[in-house]
This record gives C-alpha cells, sequence and structure tokens, in this order.
C-alpha cells in the first residue's frame, strides 16, 4: 500500500473522536464506516496531503484517490473527492468512465453521493455539458445512488440559472420514482432551480403536483413565497 495512504489513516486515527462518530450515525438510515471528526478536520488533513501530491500525475492522484475509496471510510471519501475536485482544470471528457464507476462502486450514502456529485462530477459536467446526456441514463439505475446522482450533479449549476430543459428533463424522468432519497434528490434539485427560474418550476411542480411524491414536491417549493407554496400543496 502507498505510504501516504498510511500516513492519512494513522493522522485520520489520531483524530477520531468517539462523540462525533456517534453523532453522524445518526444522519445516516445505512450503516457507516467513520473514524469520526467534524468536517473541517478532514478537510485539513485533505489539505496538509494533498500539498504532498500535487506534483504527482492526475492518474496517479486518481489511483491514490481509489485506494481511500477502497476502503469504504466517510473521512477517507471525502479526501478523495476534495483531491478529485482540486484536479478540476485537468478533467478531460474520458474522466467521466471512472467518476461513473466511482458512483456505482463507492457511493453507499447520501453524503458521499451529494459530495461527490456537487463538485467533482458537476464541475466535469460544466465543463463538457454533452454528458448530460449520461447523467438521464442514471435515472433507469436499479442503483439508488445513481439515480438521485442524476439530479444532484446538476444542484450548483440550478442554483446559476444553467440547464434548465435538462433539469426538467430529469425531474420528468426521476418524477415518481419511490424512493425517498432520490425523491429529495431532485426535489433539490428543482428548489435551487426555482431561485433563478422560479415561474418555470411552479408551473412544473403544478402541471404534475397529483403524480409527484410529496418529499419531493415540498423540496421543490421549499424557497417560494407562502402564496405559491399554499398553491402548490393544495389537494
Amino acid at each position: 500500500m502507498n505510504f501516504i495512504i498510511l500516513q492519512i489513516r494513522k493522522d485520520l486515527e489520531q483524530n477520531a473522536d468517539e462523540e462525533a462518530k456517534a453523532s453522524s450515525n445518526r444522519f445516516f438510515k445505512e450503516d457507516i464506516k467513520a473514524y469520526g471528526m467534524k468536517t473541517p478536520v478532514a478537510r485539513k488533513i485533505a489539505k496538509k496531503y494533498y500539498k504532498k501530491i500535487s506534483n504527482k500525475r492526475k492518474p496517479d492522484i486518481f489511483s491514490l484517490c481509489e485506494e481511500l475509496l477502497s476502503s469504504d471510510y466517510m473521512e477517507e471519501a471525502f479526501i478523495a473527492f476534495e483531491w478529485s475536485y482540486k484536479l478540476r482544470k485537468q478533467y478531460e471528457p474520458e474522466d467521466f468512465a471512472m467518476f461513473e464507476r466511482w458512483v456505482g462502486d463507492y457511493v453507499n450514502n447520501w453524503a458521499k453521493c451529494d459530495t461527490l456529485c456537487n463538485h467533482t462530477i458537476g464541475t466535469f459536467i460544466d465543463m463538457y455539458p454533452q454528458y448530460i446526456d449520461s447523467l438521464k441514463k442514471w435515472t433507469a439505475s436499479e442503483n439508488r445512488w445513481q439515480r438521485r446522482a442524476a439530479a444532484v450533479t446538476l444542484i450548483l449549476a440550478a442554483r446559476r440559472g444553467d440547464f434548465l430543459d435538462d433539469i426538467l428533463d430529469i425531474a420528468d424522468l426521476l418524477l415518481t420514482d419511490k424512493d425517498d432519497l432520490v425523491q429529495k434528490g431532485y426535489g433539490w434539485m428543482l428548489k435551487e432551480a426555482s431561485k433563478q427560474h422560479q415561474q418555470e418550476i411552479f408551473d412544473y411542480v403544478m402541471k404534475n403536483k397529483k403524480v409527484m411524491p410529496r418529499t419531493a414536491l415540498r423540496y421543490a417549493i421549499e424557497k417560494m413565497p407562502k402564496d405559491l407554496r399554499v398553491k402548490a400543496m393544495e389537494k
């Protein structure tokens, strides 16, 4: 195993906090593997060790990310995703296959999904928007995290007001999904889009509210004025 990975794991163990570990477990329905620490501590460790590897080639850094991801520890995944995002200026189209595999192989809770997708994959999509078609294909996956990823990858773009047509396409594809974490994912995407496109998102919700799960609907309208929220919630 790479020496730097051993150093990181030793550092994580030394910074482990049982109270933080117990607290983090309460946020997940799934069993998670965690050392137990607050995000700023993990971010500091990620930054510390990135300085030691920043002169390495992109494939070598991605390989280290994969080693970290393979442990299944939350904090190691966080470091891997921080590192992958630091490489954003070097992203190339062929990197998408690896990111897609990471979602399939290593994402097993909402925190890993959102951290990877909001930043690394979201930035990749900003650079290569033709891959939005691949996100749309994810909506048909049997993997709940891949379906959630189809929506949460576009969170930051939605907040800026970009890709509205594609966002509505993805919402259509996920509209009646039975999984509450997928519903929350696409509802969140619609909520962010409503900040720049309130009328379009309101119209979308009104058109679909008879079939849209209430979980997704509540998320989508959360930032709208009260009169619109009341109207959307009427049966």
